[in-house]
């Protein structure tokens, strides 16, 4: 028996007034090849990418343990942001709070100790070595390393969501990130100049993030407790960038410490970039994983996580 699509369209296109009967096998041929074209072209086209071009920021896709949600994220050079006010979130955090008040004490208990005069003579002394080592070490060039190491740090671009005293704002649909955009609700991204041009373009079907700005946290811990076998370097590595990213622009120092350069985790990261790598630098990333404690990474990686879904502001 024949594709009943295909003598549907075979049917369609015979002409009354070719009898010859040899022709519609010709005709069967052209008619298989048609509908696979068809399928093709259906197909739809890639996602419009010029509006966010356009703003220079960009939708990302988060999932959580919580659940998955939509942000966005843009890079700027430091000196033209203004970072996230923590201060509100931290007072609402007991255990920083806690912190907080041991440092307060231990200040309290170092001007107790030492009296006004012995105090002064301290300064004083520490007054004294400071000008011996700018004169050593020459003021001129000392100063102009610091404003070239100031200018370079500004320079840098830096990572910001859209977040609020620090939390970051995570929205369940597209349609509910759009309606949070228009709404002019106050936003770390609204410093930005091209916020006011989101604002007045961005439509639902435009919430479409990119493969590499899809981020699976939730899959993280798992996937390294199965043992290095099973991880997945591309998931691994991807979760390490968005959560320095957030951490970065969230304040979260802990999360940067844990992922900071020399640390295990970022030991695990550097391996699993090596390992993806082919000839002698794939083998010995692949060498360098053997190492690392799976234990050890899924126990950090659950404390990051969590550390992140705290700051979180599930928005529907």
């Amino acid at each position: 028996m024949g594709n009943p699509k295909h003598t549907e369209v075979s049917v369609a296109r015979q002409s009354p007034q070719r009898p010859d009967a040899d022709e519609p096998e010709l005709d069967d041929t052209a008619d298989a090849v048609e509908p696979e074209d068809a399928d093709t072209d259906q197909a739809g086209p890639a996602p419009d990418r010029s509006l966010w071009e356009a703003v220079e920021i960009d939708p990302v896709e988060i999932a959580l343990p919580a659940g998955t949600g939509f942000t966005l994220r843009a890079y700027r050079p430091a000196r033209d942001l203004t970072p996230t006010d923590v201060a509100e979130r931290d007072e609402d955090d007991p255990f920083l709070a806690r912190r907080q008040v041991i440092e307060e004490e231990e200040d309290d208990e170092t001007v107790v100790i030492l009296d006004e005069e012995l105090a002064e003579e301290f300064a004083e002394s520490d007054r004294e070595a400071e000008g011996r080592r700018r004169e050593a070490a020459g003021d001129e060039a000392e100063s102009e390393d610091e404003e070239e190491a100031a200018d370079e740090a500004g320079d840098e671009e830096v990572p910001v969501f859209l977040s609020h005293k620090g939390r970051l704002l995570l929205f369940k649909t597209p349609e509910s990130l759009v309606s949070f955009i228009r709404s002019g609700a106050p936003n770390d991204l609204s410093q930005l100049d091209s916020w006011r041009e989101l604002s007045e373009r961005v439509e639902p079907a435009d919430i479409a993030p990119l493969d590499e700005d899809t981020y699976e946290l939730d899959l993280v811990v798992e996937n390294l407790r199965g043992g290095h076998d099973t991880w997945d370097p591309t998931l691994l590595i991807e979760a390490g960038e968005i959560a320095r990213d957030v951490s970065y622009a969230l304040r979260l120092p802990a999360v940067l410490d844990m992922l900071s350069a020399g640390s295990s985790l970022d030991d695990l990261d550097e391996a699993l970039r090596a390992s993806v790598n082919g000839g002698i630098g794939g083998f010995m990333g692949r060498r360098r994983l053997k190492k690392i404690g799976a234990q050890t990474a899924s126990l950090g990686w659950r404390t990051i996580v969590g550390k992140i879904s705290a700051v979180v502001d599930w928005r529907d």
